[in-house]
């Protein structure tokens, strides 16, 4: 196939993105305020759900095909993508602003994640076993989890007024609830296909410069499968809709380490490769780093120059994979 086919899949599958991406915060933001529901549950929840959605089937049919390298490199690139691109560049679009609630719950349980991650995974260092991997057990240790953060978010929409709803400069048009939901499945399905097509065109092109595989899952393939959470997110953010940014940010991470490597692990054990620890770390770093843009100052959010250094950060991380990893 013609090289250009390649780069007109990526071309497309960004613009159905972004297009899927538009509609798909409208009809949650229609949802959240019909059903006087946080947009920030709905972005921890139905949001983060349907963005995750390249990720889950990249990792799933990448297990199942027996390439543990893309299953978990998959997940743990786009964590590091969620963050320190797509965090980032939604900051530097306008401030993200950060309620009590993410600073103390969902950012912690995020740091989490990467916590149990890195420990499941190092059996080596742990248990003392002579290979590591994200075995069965361990995938119904994530999977455990998960339903704790589904419970906690549920039970949180049970909350009818929240006093720190952020407040938003462009209101968002209230539909009934039926053109919502066909708003949010029209998004999910233009996200879904967006990312796979730029996912497909991505990896062969990176082919044509023989990129190793590891490497394409924690770059290439890491930021095709999060092009939802990038379009979701900017969107957002350019609709002053802080609450959806950083909920889906956020919850997308706790979906792809405790869903998606949890189904995968029961699927089929994942062996590790201990030098993605490094990895693991800088998605550690990446909570970290929102907890402390957050304390810094008294306004509780990431400003344009904090998005910056997430950025930055980022492009550091990639330089070091190509000069020490390839």
């Amino acid at each position: 196939m013609s090289p250009l086919l390649y780069f007109g899949m990526i071309a497309g599958g960004l613009l159905l993105a972004i297009v899927g991406a538009n509609w798909l915060v409208d009809g949650a933001s229609s949802i959240a305020k019909k059903l006087n529901i946080s947009e920030l549950v709905i972005g921890l929840t139905i949001v983060a759900f349907g963005t995750s959605a390249p990720e889950l089937i990249v990792s799933t049919l990448s297990t199942i095909e027996g390439n543990p390298d893309i299953a978990i490199g998959n997940v743990v690139g786009s964590n590091i993508f969620n963050v320190f691109v797509i965090l980032g560049l939604a900051a530097m679009v306008y401030p993200i602003t950060i309620k009590s609630s993410t600073v103390w719950k969902e950012i912690p349980l995020s740091l989490l994640a990467a916590l149990v991650l890195l420990v499941s995974v190092n059996d080596f260092y742990f248990d003392g076993t002579s290979v590591s991997s994200l075995n069965r057990i361990d995938g119904f240790i994530h999977l455990g989890f998960f339903i704790v953060f589904l419970y906690y978010s549920f039970y949180s929409a049970r909350s009818k007024n929240d006093p720190e709803q952020t407040n938003t400069t462009e209101v968002t048009p209230t539909r009934s609830l039926p053109m919502s939901s066909v708003m949010v499945l029209a998004g999910l399905v233009g996200l879904f296909f967006g990312g796979k097509f730029l996912v497909e065109g991505a990896i062969q092109v990176a082919k044509l410069f023989e990129v190793d595989d590891s490497i394409i899952a924690l770059t290439i393939v890491a930021a095709g499968t999060s092009v939802p959470e990038l379009a979701t997110s900017v969107v957002a953010a350019y609709k002053r809709n802080s609450d959806i940014a950083i909920g889906n940010v956020v919850g997308s991470n706790i979906f792809n380490i405790f869903l998606i490597l949890g189904v995968s692990a029961l699927i089929h054990p994942l062996p590790f490769n201990t030098v993605m620890n490094v990895d693991i770390f800088m998605v550690v770093l990446s909570s970290v780093m929102m907890l402390i843009f957050t304390f810094i100052g008294t306004a509780r959010r990431i400003t344009r120059t904090e998005g910056a250094v997430l950025f930055l950060i980022y492009v550091v991380y990639v330089v070091y994979l190509l000069k020490v990893r390839v």
